[in-house]
């Protein structure tokens, strides 16, 4: 769905999780990256009843958790704090990327196939930390350890394909003129974006390059 502007695409995302959470969802996977932070301001405003909701990231770089770059700290700032879900499985990336997964894998296990499932799109097309061409997209399990990101910082922890894909729901959100291109090849299935079928995707028009 193409929406006017970054702040409907917003709306629209947190209405969408709010109203999966209030018809039974229980299990949440939390993205990364700049885009879901106003998503996460706005839900934590809707009447959701996060007393029994579940909580998860589907990547995580390998620093503090309350590190400027960390996944975790944007979510529990804009969000987790307001809300306080039932529970939080944070991915303890901060051990290094492959105990990092190896643990969070135990977690994955315990509580996949997950209910709702929000993506974010990079420039280039990658969700979670599944880089185009990267052997993680290839990996076996639920989880991956990454050390060579393309983009920095390079080690970090990340759900696999395998792990998302049988989602409940699955929502991918992208805004902006920096991800037009990304956008249009996903469209094309040339990305990591582009190869999780069924997964419900809200841009603005600036993404829809139009």
């Amino acid at each position: 769905m193409v929406l006017a502007t970054a702040e409907e695409v917003a709306e629209a995302a947190a209405a969408d999780i709010a109203e999966a959470l209030r018809g039974g969802a229980r299990t949440l996977v939390l993205t990364g990256g700049t885009s879901p932070k106003r998503c996460y301001e706005l839900l934590s405003e809707l009447d959701v009843d996060w007393g029994r909701v579940s909580v998860l990231f589907g990547d995580e770089r390998c620093v503090p958790p309350f590190d400027p770059e960390s996944n975790y700290r944007v979510a529990k700032e804009s969000l987790l704090d307001r809300v306080h879900p039932a529970t939080v499985y944070r991915i303890p990336a901060e051990l290094g990327p492959d105990e990092g997964a190896d643990l969070y894998a135990e977690v994955v296990a315990n509580t996949a196939p997950f209910d709702f499932v929000l993506l974010g799109v990079g420039e280039d097309g990658h969700v979670n930390s599944l880089f185009p061409g990267h052997k993680a997209l290839q990996a076996e399990g639920l989880t991956a350890g990454i050390h060579d990101s393309p983009k920095p910082p390079p080690r970090r922890v990340t759900m696999t394909l395998e792990a998302i894909r049988d989602a409940g729901r699955i929502l991918i959100i992208a805004t902006g003129e920096g991800k037009a291109n990304a956008v249009a090849l996903a469209r094309r299935g040339e990305t990591p974006s582009g190869m999780i079928a069924g997964a419900r995707w809200l841009i603005d028009r600036a993404a829809a390059g139009r």
